[in-house]
């Protein structure tokens, strides 16, 4: 165990001293690396904090119906009776005051409602079906829209499910570009690791002729590739933090015009060790698989 540890040990020290022997292709191999994994990581971050600000919708959809101001008051019996159905959930009463009072606390436009000589708004129900299908939605809207006394329904779920399905197709979207730059990230890895192995074909020969096998002359690469992808990964989230400082006020400043607290989340702690951990990974694979074959070139010669 201490013979492989010490192994483990001296070739990690010569990955790092291979490393620091050519700083500049370092960085820029680590920037190279970095731009890639920021791309899909990024895409992901602004899906998470849309997705964020898109749950403080209500859970379930809901069905609005504003009241005809010439309603009578046995057609608001009828449909409150109609609303105390098997097939509603919940159904609650806004009177038009009530909905005034929460628009100008709201919006900030007490001073505008303040000099309106008459309430613009109708009273409401907000109905809450037991049947959330898309279908039973649709079907319960119409039919409560036709009522005696209701001058209109609006089914309030449409925009949040069309906002779910493009955040899902977004995420589906991170997800293949991801696999396309983790590609790259081997890549990227692949081909740096196997030009330094072509590059010191004579030691590697000179090594096996005194007995080292492929393991222990591959062993330095494969943590060389780590380590690039480790770097890549740092630079990922040198990224990732610039952009976010640079986005945090502007987007602050857009959320307090339209009255919200939103701002941006940073990556989870789990998801700041993903950045880092899996370039890592994928440059061990790259490394892995070109020296692999460049082992086998150079026996061929």
């Amino acid at each position: 165990m201490k013979a492989w540890l010490r192994h483990q040990k001296t070739a990690l020290r010569s990955a790092l001293l291979r490393l620091a022997g050519q700083p500049f292709a370092t960085l820029l191999t680590a920037v190279a690396m970095g731009v890639a994994i920021s791309l899909p990581a990024g895409l992901y971050l602004a899906l998470d904090n849309l997705g964020r600000l898109a749950g403080n919708l209500p859970a379930q959809p809901e069905i609005s119906l504003f009241i005809a101001d010439d309603a009578s008051t046995t057609q608001r019996s009828a449909l409150a009776a109609r609303l105390r159905q098997a097939d509603i959930a919940q159904a609650r009463h806004v009177d038009k005051d009530e909905a005034l009072a929460q628009l100008s606390a709201a919006q900030d436009l007490a001073d505008v409602t303040a000099g309106l000589p008459d309430n613009p708004l109708p009273d409401a129900w907000i109905v809450r079906p037991r049947d959330s299908s898309r279908a039973a939605l649709i079907q319960l809207a119409g039919e409560l829209g036709t009522l005696p006394g209701v001058a209109e329904s609006h089914l309030d779920s449409q925009w949040a499910e069309r906002l779910a399905a493009a955040l899902s197709l977004g995420r589906m979207g991170v997800w293949l570009l991801a696999a396309l730059f983790a590609t790259a990230l081997i890549a990227i890895s692949g081909n740096a690791i196997r030009a330094q192995v072509l590059a010191r074909r004579d030691e590697i020969l000179v090594s096996r002729l005194i007995g080292a096998t492929d393991r222990y002359t591959r062993r330095p690469f494969l943590y060389l590739g780590a380590l690039q992808g480790l770097f890549g990964g740092l630079a990922s989230i040198g990224v990732l933090a610039g952009a976010g400082w640079l986005l945090k006020a502007p987007v602050a400043q857009l959320a307090g015009l339209y009255g919200s607290a939103f701002h941006l989340a940073p990556l989870a702690p789990l998801e700041w060790g993903a950045v880092l951990s899996l370039p890592a990974l994928f440059g061990w694979l790259g490394a892995w698989l070109s020296v692999s074959r460049a082992l086998g070139q150079v026996s061929a010669h």
